[in-house]
């Protein structure tokens, strides 16, 4: 005959009621505030959104069973502080920790010039001055030949960043691209060549606008950004583009 255990002391059921609340609603701050997009794709925002409601409607049935009067021979699982310990390290990081999109540090070695993802009809509809980064690598990747985007005009935003073997005036305009998350979250960029190159920072957020011009880029011939403009912009709210 299995006989009913202690209940766990009431420190550790409130402990466990805290941490429930606590991760749902750091998971609401981050829709509310429009962190979210800092860690993943904003398409899955209604699974965030679940998750933020079922773990606070958890922890007010936790409350309520806590206040119910304990019936005879109830089973208690025991709840060991490590548990209770190893949910909340992660959750008080969360709220410590300010919220930041990936930068140009988080680069490691080149920035791709290949496009991530199926071709998209878009990038073939939008006007030249409307596409961004991504859309104008799809476009080249379909293209047998780079002169054919000669004199096109750009309009295109991003951060800078330098790889070793660049020149002066060389950089590469670059963003981030991810399909669900920033686990997934992938480099690309634009060459560019001006002679103001060197006057730019690492990891600046800027605009450019200006023209198309072939050249040779690592060996291969591509489309390279000629600038007639380049300002600096704040970080945009959506800092990620989505394959």
């Amino acid at each position: 005959m299995i006989m009913p255990t202690q209940p766990p002391p009431r420190w550790q059921e409130w402990a466990k009621c805290a941490v429930l609340f606590g991760m749902g609603l750091y998971l609401a701050l981050l829709l509310v505030t429009n962190r979210l997009s800092n860690y993943i794709n904003l398409q899955f925002a209604w699974l965030t959104l679940m998750s933020a409601v079922l773990l606070m409607g958890l922890a007010a049935w936790s409350v309520w069973q806590m206040r119910r009067p304990s019936a005879s021979g109830t089973m208690h699982l025991p709840i060991q502080f490590s548990s209770v310990l190893i949910l909340a390290i992660p959750l008080l990081l969360g709220f410590a920790v300010p919220s930041q999109p990936l930068t140009a540090s988080a680069i490691i070695g080149s920035v791709s010039l290949n496009p991530v993802g199926a071709s998209s009809v878009q990038a073939y509809v939008k006007p030249p001055l409307e596409r961004n980064i991504l859309e104008w690598l799809r476009e080249f990747s379909n293209a047998s030949n780079p002169a054919a985007f000669d004199s096109m005009g750009v309009d295109v935003v991003g951060f800078v960043y330098r790889e070793p073997n660049m020149g002066k005036n060389q950089f590469m305009l670059a963003r981030f691209t991810i399909s669900c998350c920033v686990a997934d979250a992938f480099a690309i960029g634009m060459p560019v060549e001006t002679e103001t190159a060197s006057t730019l920072t690492d990891g600046t957020w800027i605009r450019i606008r200006g023209t198309l011009t072939s050249g040779t880029f690592k060996g291969s011939a591509v489309p390279i950004i000629t600038p007639t403009s380049i300002d600096p912009i704040d970080t945009p709210s959506q800092t990620y583009l989505y394959s």
